[in-house]
């Protein structure tokens, strides 16, 4: 097994995980608060076909993970209508916080199943095959929870951070961030790739995103070795 064939099989099952279970998070919060959009379109499923877009799911985050760069990609978003909510304003920060707060969630139980890994099974082995694979399978599970979680947060359009920004600015001010969401994928390219091509220091994944990122998977891995044992 080459190691590029073992890298991407141990980051497919990982990345389509937690991208499911956050868009179901989204959906389901959507639904206790009111809005039936999302089980009436059939997608408060864990069935990955429902969600998985081509590009975003499995392209995008092929291509990154074989440049080296840091994995993230996207589904296909849930539908939720706001306007449906029990409480629109603060109903849809809720429902926008759910994802990321699903995908640490997720992270947790990744580093609890890597623990006990290392518990019953020892150290994991140096070379590459079948042995080594859930240890590396698991680690990437930790990582792309964590990343999806706090990447999502970013206050930009179409993130999940930007439902959030928008519900806790005053009304009169989140009406004129609101009008940024049409450029959504123009500012997330503009500034997330475009920039730091031509501005290498203000690579906003590098960072803003990156140590946080690094931090909190270091709390993770500290479960890990408390569930160990060690």
């Amino acid at each position: 097994m080459t190691e590029t064939l073992f890298v991407a099989s141990a980051l497919i099952l990982p990345l389509v995980l937690a991208i499911v279970f956050h868009e179901v998070a989204h959906g389901y919060v959507a639904l206790l608060l009111g809005d039936t959009t999302a089980r009436d379109r059939k997608r408060l499923t864990l069935n990955p076909i429902r969600h998985v877009d081509p590009i975003g799911t499995v392209a995008v985050p092929g291509l990154l993970a074989m440049s080296g760069l840091p994995v993230f990609g996207w589904a296909k978003p849930v539908p939720v209508m706001q306007n449906r909510l029990n409480n629109p304003r603060y109903g849809m920060i809720a429902v926008a916080a759910a994802g990321p707060l699903s995908n640490l969630v997720l992270a947790a139980v990744g580093a609890i199943l890597l623990g006990l890994l290392y518990r019953f099974l020892g150290a994991a082995p140096e070379e590459i095959g079948l042995r080594l694979f859930p240890y590396v399978a698991v680690s990437y599970f930790i990582l792309i929870n964590v990343f999806l979680a706090l990447f999502n947060l970013l206050p930009l359009p179409p993130f999940d951070g930007s439902h959030i920004v928008e519900g806790l600015l005053p009304r009169n001010l989140a009406s004129h961030y609101r009008r940024l969401r049409p450029f959504g994928l123009v500012l997330f390219f503009g500034l997330l790739l475009v920039v730091p091509y031509f501005f290498p220091s203000l690579n906003i994944i590098e960072r803003v995103v990156l140590p946080p990122v690094e931090w909190a998977e270091g709390i993770y891995y500290l479960l890990a070795d408390w569930v160990a044992g060690g």
